[in-house]
């Protein structure tokens, strides 16, 4: 049993496993497309990302899509990189820490679905739907 003097803060590991987790909970018409974006857990975002987003606090940013939209795919126009979705381990594990009333579990699969939402296109209400504790 962990104790609070061994205590350490979740690691990659264990964000990815909840992010993975969470993917395979989508619904059936999801899943499969969810399964090709990869997914990459990082402590915060590098500065060349917060600067284009027009961020100045790592700690705001706790997921990101980058891609192409499966609604803006063509087939006459592959990309040749991976769709990916970034999870901050360290902003998350912050936001966390300052709500106080969610688990890491339910933080880390909102900020999934949100990201994956950019993937899908989906709207606000089919965010909800998926992930109806953000309401």
């Amino acid at each position: 049993m962990q104790t609070p003097s061994d205590a350490i803060a979740p690691g990659p590991e264990l964000i990815l496993s909840l992010a993975e987790a969470a993917r395979e909970a989508l619904p059936a018409p999801f899943l499969i497309p969810a399964r090709e974006v990869r997914l990459r857990i990082e402590d915060l975002a590098e500065p060349e990302i917060l600067d284009a987003l027009e961020i100045a606090d790592p700690f705001e940013l706790t997921g990101l899509y980058d891609g192409i939209p499966l609604t803006e795919k063509r087939l006459s126009e592959p990309d040749p990189r991976p769709d990916q979705v970034f999870l901050y381990r360290r902003a998350i594990l912050d936001e966390w820490i300052d709500r106080g009333n969610v688990s890491l579990a339910e933080l880390v699969s909102h900020v999934l679905i949100h990201e994956l939402a950019h993937h899908f296109g989906w709207s606000d209400d089919d965010i909800a739907a998926i992930a109806p504790w953000w309401e």
